[in-house]
């Protein structure tokens, strides 16, 4: 019986052959968007029976999510000043969205899952944990008291990246980095102007 540390030979192929699948299940999204991919269509790109995919995933959904989930999100940051935080953040964020799938993966679920009760079941708290950076990060802003202490930070971080959602997905444009600045500026006075009422 082989040692915890020198896995049996079937064990790396086992693993390879899932990335492969979710590998390719992020591929067809892309390129088809989710009505379109099959669990057949991914079998084969991947290499793989379908028996192979049907014994790690019941349907294509759980593959869809899992898939999915592997693809950049936000990254923490923590300079200790809620601008930098957030600049850096949503740069970064905007440079990894276009160098990878994401950009053509996501506008496709996000359109799926309004039809999709199941879809949007499993992937919705997918997408509430890729914004747990941000909400952390006015978290943390509002102990140092950048933010008054009764501002609501779902609403705060929907003013954050709301111009970007709309961006993506009303004018297809691709998203550039510079706009970065003036979003995190227009929201945080928006913001500071509530801290200021009363």
């Amino acid at each position: 019986m082989p040692s915890p540390g020198n896995p049996s030979a079937g064990r790396p192929r086992s693993e390879e052959a899932h990335q492969a699948i979710l590998n390719a299940t992020v591929e067809l999204l892309a390129e088809q968007g989710y009505s379109a991919l099959t669990v057949e269509g991914v079998a084969t790109r991947a290499g793989v029976g379908k028996a192979t995919i049907y014994r790690r995933w019941s349907s294509k959904l759980p593959l869809v999510v899992e898939a999915f989930s592997q693809l950049p999100s936000l990254e923490e940051v923590d300079t200790g000043d809620l601008v930098n935080d957030l600049e850096k953040m949503l740069r970064e964020y905007l440079h990894l969205f276009h160098a990878s799938p994401l950009a053509a993966v996501l506008p496709s679920l996000i359109g799926e899952r309004r039809h999709n009760p199941e879809l949007s079941e499993l992937l919705d708290p997918v997408l509430r944990g890729r914004r747990q950076p941000l909400n952390r990060a006015l978290e943390r802003a509002q102990e140092r008291g950048e933010l008054r202490a009764d501002v609501d930070l779902e609403l705060a971080a929907d003013l954050i990246v709301g111009p970007i959602a709309v961006r993506l997905f009303f004018s297809g444009a691709k998203i550039h980095p510079r706009i970065v600045g003036p979003v995190v500026q227009m929201a945080l006075d928006g913001l500071r102007a509530v801290n200021s009422e009363g």
